[in-house]
């Protein structure tokens, strides 16, 4: 297909003229969603006739609905991988959004949503800064930069619309990785009613006439294929700009309330989808040894020359240092089977090593501090506590996170992509040029660890001692000096 002029993807081009009706608002239409929670949909829509439509609202200002809304919001999935010993690789169009919003550009637009009539349910997946409360939202006017603040906008103005109707509540199904994430999201939708003067009817409404549904996702979506594009494209008789790769993996567990099975037939496709009544076995295990393993490794792996997840699970040092510190200090934290634990985190590191996905670690790096804050903090505090020592893998982590963000290696630029305030103050730090002392600046920070990490005894000299080392010697001979020294 390599000289043949392809057509832009779009409705007619794709024969996916379909309108279905607006079931579902999501906010967040990154690489993630569309891999996994639209995919999921699409699914449901043709295989088992839950006829539900998207509407995908653009979350940030930076954002790029605008592509999806060129190509008729359609895009391919390319899920790539291997499941029970069976290589798949498989696509498919994804034709579930309906419509794009930035409520930036078209605010009207977007409160027109609440008073779609058939709408039953509010995904979203904003990161882990995406559910926080931000009081300098204190006027109701919009558009709103916060997600919790748009989202309270929408349900009142819903409510208002149809006059409190206790059956045009939604279901609100968040894919943030923060635990209790419904609930959290629930507690400051209340905080804006009350900031705003919205009424004690409006705040019953939401406590009674609407379901928070905590949930688990798991699975990786690296996204656009922009190394290896051509590849892709040539199995396509279209240009599809937007096109997503992931891995076959999939797990959705969703904490039950209202009768959800009910309202949508997961039983009816073959997913690992899961609507139990405590998700929280599920979340330990997959934050920590999945997303914690990702993050972990990932500034030793930048600061060791490694730009792909599967690149640095195949390198003999950062290999062994990863499954190192999951099994000998992760793990122990736990609290769970340990052969179970075992067994999971084999099947992690298979995901890690897909030969089909291109993760890159430069995109993990996404606001690196509160991802290790969520995810390794608490092993690593959870393990001083049991043992009384330091878990030095862990430390060594920390070290090489902070590290990580003097900004460059050499002459080479590393990818920092994180708050501007987070940035800025570790190069404030970084002035210092005692180890000892950029230790203790970047460990005290509560802004950064929401506690003061000086106060984990031997922790600062341990770190101090490991930044050291990694600027002394390449980052294998630095770990292994570390060891020795702490040992």
């Amino acid at each position: 297909m390599e000289n043949q002029i392809k057509q832009k993807l779009n409705r007619e081009v794709s024969g996916s003229q379909e309108e279905l009706p607006i079931k579902i608002v999501q906010f967040g239409g990154g690489n993630f969603m569309r891999g996994f929670t639209d995919y999921v949909i699409d699914r449901l829509n043709k295989e088992a006739g839950f006829n539900a439509g998207i509407v995908n609202v653009q979350p940030t200002p930076g954002g790029s609905v605008h592509k999806l809304e060129e190509q008729d919001n359609l895009y391919t999935l390319f899920s790539r991988g291997i499941k029970k010993g069976e290589i798949i690789d498989e696509k498919r169009m994804i034709s579930a959004i309906q419509q794009s919003i930035n409520p930036y550009t078209d605010y009207n637009e977007f409160l027109a949503l609440a008073k779609e009539e058939d709408l039953e349910f509010i995904f979203s997946n904003t990161t882990e800064t995406g559910i926080v409360y931000d009081e300098t939202e204190n006027n109701y006017t919009g558009p709103h930069k916060n997600f919790p603040a748009k989202l309270t906008v929408l349900l009142h103005e819903r409510f208002k619309n149809f006059a409190g109707a206790r059956d045009k509540g939604v279901r609100i199904i968040p894919c943030e990785l923060i635990e209790d994430n419904a609930f959290a999201l629930q507690a400051i939708i209340l905080k804006y009613a009350s900031l705003w003067n919205l009424g004690e009817d409006f705040i019953q409404w939401i406590e009674t006439a609407n379901q928070f549904h905590n949930t688990l996702v798991d699975r990786i979506v690296p996204g656009y294929p922009k190394e290896d594009s051509a590849q892709y494209e040539d199995q396509l008789d279209y240009e599809d700009q937007m096109m997503v790769v992931s891995e076959v993996f999939l797990l959705w567990v969703i904490q039950d309330a209202g009768n959800l099975k009910e309202r949508i037939p997961f039983h009816k496709i073959n997913e690992q989808i899961l609507v139990v009544d405590d998700i929280q076995p599920y979340r330990l295990r997959k934050v920590r040894i999945l997303n914690g393993g990702h993050t972990l490794m990932l500034a030793p792996a930048i600061l060791s020359g490694k730009e792909t997840v599967k690149e640095s699970i195949d390198d003999q040092f950062i290999g062994t240092f990863l499954k190192e510190t999951i099994f000998n200090e992760v793990n122990q934290t736990l609290g769970l089977d340990e052969e179970e634990l075992k067994d999971f985190a084999e099947e992690v590191f298979d995901r890690f090593r897909n030969p089909f996905i291109k993760h890159y670690q430069a995109s993990i790096a996404l606001y690196f501090v509160s991802k290790f804050k969520v995810r390794i903090l608490p092993s690593l505090l959870t393990y001083v506590e049991m043992n009384g020592k330091l878990p030095l893998n862990l430390t060594f982590s920390l070290a090489a996170l902070i590290r990580f963000y003097q900004g460059n290696l050499g002459e080479q630029s590393l990818p920092l992509n994180d708050e501007e305030t987070i940035v800025t103050r570790f190069k404030e730090i970084w002035k210092h040029e005692d180890y000892g002392k950029v230790a203790e600046l970047a460990l005290a920070e509560t802004s950064f660890w929401d506690t003061d990490l000086t106060q984990v005894p031997g922790l600062a000299a341990a770190v101090s001692n490991a930044l050291s080392e990694i600027d002394q010697y390449d980052v294998e001979t630095a770990y292994r000096n570390f060891i020795q020294f702490n040992s």
